[in-house]
């Protein structure tokens, strides 16, 4: 009894804390939120203008993230709604609405009166009631120098047969925030978790909250047992039978000291589980233990529900944080969790009998949790290699995509060997790259990824490429849109002439390949005179040992002067390699 009411009293000690934190941050946050309400108000006025519905063809949606993208409920469509992109310099909000027709593979911007105000990291959950209906919760706001943010707690219904936005007033519902998850569970929209940040605080929430689709009310939901901690871009899935819901991972940080936060990757799971009869149930909290080929703790990662009731995931980034920097490593893997089971399985594409054959063998040398990044090496066995692949954007900023592929492994004759290396390659061109905070959504068993983002040293690159899998077959990605380096846009003010007049002196050689990459179908010549050129019967160790100090300084100039040695050295290997390899 002792212990148990020793326990209690933390419970509570920890609910007053995080109460005192929510009152303190609303305080100053307040005052924020004030100032942009007038901006918010300018927007909605100029949306209010607008009194028909418009649909017009159009491109791809610009690069941006942390929008929604869900499946329509009843017709082969996807739709996106709202995002933000950051160029370096200014935050861009949106509200648009995008439709995506899967079997004419076009894109249909609708403008529809009234809608929510501009957004990103809110919730979206399709229901299929009324013709279909988007209902869509919460989300933030930033200041075009993305120094102050507005929390939305505002909730909202798209009628899809009719094209009408409805803004639904109903008390009692969550606090603003951002980041949180949302998911259709029976008849009732929960929502759990979330962030809420001001200027100088910042409060993570582990709260749930219902509301019903029946009574249009919101109720805070008291589950008994031991609720996850609080966090915001987790997993969230329903249970096919509608018991009740799966949480998995997620992100949270605290601060350490003034001015340095220190981030938590979460990988623990729960369920929340729903007892008694409709208008009745009791909810109870329980910590979930999975079996199975678990994916290595990320945050960042791309979550839909597959076939079955299986939650999806994909890519994501682990980050590596000291008192002051920050690095992370991107991944673009696949793993599946059947709530049914209580398993997870990494979602292995299958392709062609030659790559399968290549991924078995390739298998005993990696470490868990790489099978699904893949390339084959050409020497005796060695461990797996990072290899980068270089784009250039329209202001000459080189973008180096990084992937972890397999060493070689044991020789066969070299004509198939050879033949293997094309079919790798052609495999490699229709993987998504590595990348965090893709949206993932999944259509008549069809996993659809649109963009995302990935870093190269400070700089963040923000994708509207768009792929599609076939979750029954898991033979090989579609591409649907290929990545436009047209449209990575970088205007960071720190970069000062001093950097830029060390990246010339560094990387006069990589100007050569900038040039070359730009122009996919010109000759490798000019490549092969800015490249230490590789001597005849040299072997891939001693050209990586002749040309070293070409291929550190050519891979710090890429990655940037704050990038770990030993990561620049990685990198630098692999450059020399693939090099070596093309010729």
């Amino acid at each position: 009894m002792g212990k148990k009411g020793k326990n209690e009293k933390k419970v509570k000690g920890a609910e007053k804390t995080a109460a005192k934190m929510e009152k303190k941050v609303s305080k100053r946050s307040k005052r924020e939120e004030d100032d942009l309400e007038a901006l918010i108000a300018e927007f909605q006025s100029l949306d209010a203008k607008k009194t028909q519905v418009v649909e017009t063809t159009c491109p791809p949606p610009s690069p941006r993230l942390n929008t929604s993208f869900s499946a329509h409920p009843e017709k082969d469509e996807l739709i996106l709604f709202g995002g933000e992109f950051f160029n370096g310099k200014k935050t861009y909000l949106y509200n648009d609405l995008f439709f995506y027709n899967i079997k004419k593979n076009s894109w249909v911007k609708s403008e529809i009166p009234n809608p929510p105000a501009p957004r990103c990291s809110h919730q979206a959950v399709v229901v299929p009631q009324g013709g279909g209906q988007l209902w869509v919760f919460g989300g933030e706001f930033a200041s075009p120098n993305g120094e102050q943010f507005y929390h939305y707690k505002d909730l909202w219904v798209l009628h899809l047969a009719t094209n009408t936005w409805e803004n639904i007033k109903a008390p009692g519902g969550p606090s603003g925030r951002s980041g949180h998850r949302m998911v259709l569970s029976k008849r009732q929209l929960l929502v759990f978790g979330g962030f809420h940040e001001s200027t100088r605080d910042f409060i993570y929430y582990n709260d749930v909250y219902s509301f019903s689709l029946d009574t249009f009310s919101w109720t805070r939901l008291s589950p008994s047992g031991s609720a996850p901690s609080p966090r915001s871009a987790c997993q969230m899935t329903s249970m096919p039978d509608g018991s009740g819901v799966i949480i998995y991972g997620g992100y949270s940080k605290v601060r350490v000291k003034k001015d340095v936060e220190k981030g938590t990757i979460h990988s623990d799971m729960f369920l929340l589980k729903r007892d008694g009869k409709d208008g009745q149930e009791k909810w109870s909290w329980s910590r979930v233990n999975p079996s199975g080929n678990k994916p290595p703790p990320r945050s960042g990662f791309s979550l839909a529900v597959g076939p079955a009731g299986r939650a999806v995931l994909f890519g994501g980034v682990c980050d590596e944080e000291e008192e002051e920097t920050l690095e992370g490593d991107f991944y673009n893997d696949l793993y599946l969790y059947d709530t049914v089971k209580n398993r997870w399985f990494p979602g292995q594409l299958r392709g062609n009998k030659t790559e399968k054959k290549k991924r078995r063998r390739g298998k005993k040398g990696e470490a868990e949790g790489e099978e699904a990044e893949k390339e084959e090496g050409e020497e005796s066995p060695q461990g797996p290699t990072e290899v980068i692949k270089e784009i250039v954007t329209e202001d000459g900023t080189v973008m180096t995509i990084k992937e972890v592929i397999p060493g070689a492994q044991e020789e066969e004759e070299e004509e198939e060997e050879e033949e293997e290396d094309d079919d790798s390659a052609s495999a490699t061109l229709v993987e998504p790259c590595p990348r965090s905070s893709a949206m993932a959504t999944v259509r008549q068993g069809k996993l659809f990824l649109y963009g995302g983002m990935f870093e190269v040293g400070e700089r963040q690159f923000t994708l509207n490429d768009f792929y599609c899998l076939d979750l029954h077959k898991m033979d090989r990605w579609e591409v649907l849109v290929e990545m436009d380096p047209k449209t990575q846009e970088w205007l960071e003010e720190s970069e000062s002439e001093d950097d830029n007049e060390e990246e010339e002196e560094e990387a006069k050689g990589a100007e050569g390949k900038e040039d070359e990459e730009s122009e996919e179908e010109s000759e490798d010549g000019e490549d092969e005179d800015e490249h230490p050129a590789v001597q005849e019967g040299e072997t891939v160790t001693d050209y990586q040992a002749r040309t070293e100090q070409y291929w550190l300084g050519l891979a710090r100039t890429n990655m940037g002067p704050d990038v770990k040695d030993k990561k620049v050295t990685k990198v630098a290997l692999a450059m020399a390699k693939v090099f070596y390899e093309d010729q």
